[in-house]
C-alpha cells in the first residue's frame, strides 16, 4: 500500500514469523537464480539511519554468499576519480547466477556528492543524464534491476543518530558525514526530488519503503522484491549422506600435542 506507514509499530512475534517465512522464499528465489543463470541488481539508497544496512542483512541472512553478495563501496582512489564516473561500479555487476545488493551505488553522485561538493555541477548533470542510460544498457544486457529508496523523517534519524550515540557498540556508526546530514537535510530532500525527476523511469522505477518503523519496511521491501522478481520453486535433487565405512585404524594424535583454544565458556555462571 502506498504511502507513509502508521505510527503503530508492527509487533515483533508476527514480524519474526513473516520475516522467517519471506527468508524461505529468498531462498528459493536465489535457487531460481543459479538454476537460471539469472543476473539481479538490487539498490538500497536513502538518507543516513533510514535503514538500508539493517534491509541487507535480513536478506542475506539465510542466502549463500558465494551467490548473493553485497557492495558496499569505499571513498574512490585518486585512480578512480579519473575514470569514467560508472566504470568502478560495472565490476561489481553480477555474472549468470549471482545476486548483487548495492549498499549504496552510483547514485552516490546524485546525494551525496551533490550536497557535500564532492562533484562538480557538470559532473552532477552529466550523471543524471547519463544514469537512464546506463540503466537501461544493463536491463537489455538481462539483467534485473530493482531499486529502492528508504525513507525516513527528521525526527526519526535524528532519534536513530542519538542511539547510536549513546550506544558504544554502534557508535562507530555515527560518521561526521552522518551529522552533517541533520543541518542539510532540506538540502538532501531536493537532491532527493531532483533524482527522481531524472531516473524514476518506466524500465527502472523507483520504489519507496517508508522506514520510521524498521520491521515494517524490511517486511514491505522483501516482500516487493519477492513479487518483482519471476523467481520459481526449483526442485533440487535428492541428497543423501553415506554410510560411513568402518574403521582401518586410525588414531589421533596425543592431544597434549596440539594448541587448544581455552575454554572461557566453562567460565560463565550457569
Amino acid at each position: 500500500m502506498a504511502g507513509r506507514a502508521g505510527d503503530e509499530r508492527l509487533a515483533k512475534k508476527p514480524y519474526e514469523r513473516e520475516l522467517l517465512r519471506l527468508q524461505g522464499e529468498l531462498v528459493k528465489l536465489q535457487e531460481w537464480v543459479r538454476a537460471e543463470g539469472a543476473r539481479l541488481v538490487v539498490v538500497f539508497e536513502g538518507r543516513d539511519a533510514a535503514g538500508k544496512g539493517g534491509a541487507i542483512k535480513r536478506v542475506t541472512e539465510y542466502l549463500n554468499p558465494r551467490i548473493a553478495r553485497v557492495a558496499a563501496l569505499p571513498t574512490p582512489t585518486e585512480r578512480q576519480r579519473t575514470q569514467w564516473y560508472f566504470q568502478r561500479y560495472v565490476g561489481h555487476l553480477p555474472a549468470a547466477g549471482e545476486i548483487v545488493l548495492f549498499d549504496r551505488s552510483w547514485y552516490n553522485r546524485a546525494g551525496v556528492e551533490k550536497v557535500m561538493g564532492f562533484c562538480t555541477e557538470v559532473e552532477y548533470w552529466q550523471f543524471l543524464n547519463q544514469c537512464p542510460t546506463f540503466e537501461r544498457m544493463l536491463i537489455e544486457s538481462g539483467i534485473l534491476l530493482r531499486k529502492y529508496w528508504f525513507s525516513v523523517s527528521d525526527t526519526e534519524q535524528e532519534r536513530r543518530f542519538r542511539g547510536r550515540l549513546a550506544d558504544p557498540m554502534r557508535r562507530w556508526k555515527l560518521s561526521p558525514m552522518d551529522t552533517e546530514s541533520i543541518t542539510r537535510w532540506e538540502d538532501y530532500s531536493r537532491a532527493k526530488d531532483t533524482m527522481f525527476v531524472h531516473t524514476d523511469t518506466p524500465e527502472s522505477p523507483w520504489h519507496v519503503v517508508e522506514s520510521d518503523d524498521k520491521r515494517r519496511a524490511r517486511i514491505n521491501m522483501i516482500a516487493h522484491l519477492l513479487s518483482v522478481v519471476p523467481y520459481r520453486d526449483v526442485v533440487r535433487p535428492e541428497t543423501e549422506l553415506p554410510v560411513r565405512p568402518p574403521s582401518e585404524g586410525y588414531r589421533r594424535p596425543p592431544r597434549d600435542l596440539q594448541k587448544y583454544v581455552p575454554d572461557h565458556a566453562a567460565t560463565l555462571a550457569g
